[in-house]
């Protein structure tokens, strides 16, 4: 079967079949319907050498994160597929583990694969590595360079509603754990805004910093055991990913802490770890889906030409559950 058949069998032009294949120009939901029925009921599938020779593009996307093992970074990267699928793109997903010359490895082999962009998700290298990649490529959660784009959560905003929930629960000596702050992620203002908010309130709290092989390792179970155990007095808890305020959750409750009543624990995610723990983590929600949704826009933008916005930060929403009722 070739392309005329399909162009025969859905009464359409061979040019109309072609945009439909390689999604360009604006087509009827109606138009693109009859292609995929004829396509389906001849059993046509499209040559992608071909495809990618008339259009100039490979018709993949890389995406590097540090560990699709991590909660955050699995759904993410579901999201990014899912949204670079629909977008006609194939998406080839590299680990890192936050290793600098794996992820340069990586980016080598996504250019010798001739991917039209990249999508990044973890940074390890310079400022300079980046900016001389000479090829869309699009960051998530940090700012590469001032002109990489990236899309990332309103971090600032999160570490606000987390301190002035704990606030208003009661609690006057907290305790915050955070990722490396020595790398300047833009995650770092969950930080920052936490210690605005206890300062303007006259809160007394304590900052512990986790190295970040430990959050990608998953890890951090003897560090947390130590914090809670030196800050016995503390009545509240803000951690900066999900997994670390779950693992302080079942820490402190061995300790024989009261979870949810003189311990209140607020996590940062929202990922699929909150809703399934007893007792069920309050935290701030990341709007996971616009972000993978905003990345894969963006990106495919980039690569026909187009300008997007640098800076694209999207508001959290505060889940309160059984950790700070």
């Amino acid at each position: 079967m070739t392309i005329k058949d399909v162009a025969k069998r859905a009464q359409v032009s061979i040019a109309t079949v072609s945009r439909v294949i390689n999604n360009r120009g604006y087509l009827s939901d109606n138009v693109k319907a009859k292609v995929a029925s004829a396509m389906e009921e001849l059993d046509y599938h499209p040559n992608d050498l071909a495809r990618s020779l008339h259009s100039q593009k490979s018709w993949l996307l890389g995406l590097i994160v540090p560990s699709v093992s991590h909660p955050f970074f699995g759904e993410i990267t579901k999201c990014i597929e899912g949204y670079a699928y629909e977008q006609g793109y194939k998406v080839l997903i590299c680990n890192s583990l936050q290793e600098s010359e794996k992820e340069r490895d990586y980016i080598a082999m996504l250019k010798r694969s001739q991917v039209d962009g990249i999508i990044m998700g973890s940074h390890t290298l310079e400022t300079g590595d980046y900016q001389g990649l000479q090829f869309p490529l699009i960051s998530l959660d940090r700012e590469l360079a001032s002109d990489i784009p990236y899309v990332c959560c309103d971090n600032y905003q999160g570490g606000e509603l987390a301190a002035n929930c704990l606030i208003e629960k009661g609690c006057r000596n907290v305790i915050h754990i955070s990722g490396s702050l020595a790398v300047p992620m833009l995650s770092n203002k969950r930080t920052e805004a936490f210690i605005d908010v206890c300062k303007a309130a006259g809160i007394t709290y304590h900052c512990f910093e986790m190295p970040d092989s430990l959050v990608v390792n998953l890890g951090e179970e003897e560090s947390i055991t130590g914090i809670l155990t030196m800050q016995r007095e503390c009545d509240g808890l803000f951690a900066t990913s999900d997994i670390t305020a779950a693992k302080a959750v079942n820490i402190a409750l061995a300790m024989g802490r009261r979870v949810g009543t003189d311990f209140k624990v607020i996590g940062f995610d929202d990922n699929i770890v909150s809703g399934l723990m007893t007792p069920r983590l309050s935290t701030i929600r990341q709007p996971v889906d616009l972000i993978g949704r905003y990345a894969v826009e963006y990106l495919v933008r980039m690569i026909h030409g187009e300008t997007v916005p640098t800076k694209t930060t999207l508001p959290v929403q505060l889940i309160e559950r059984e950790t700070t009722r």
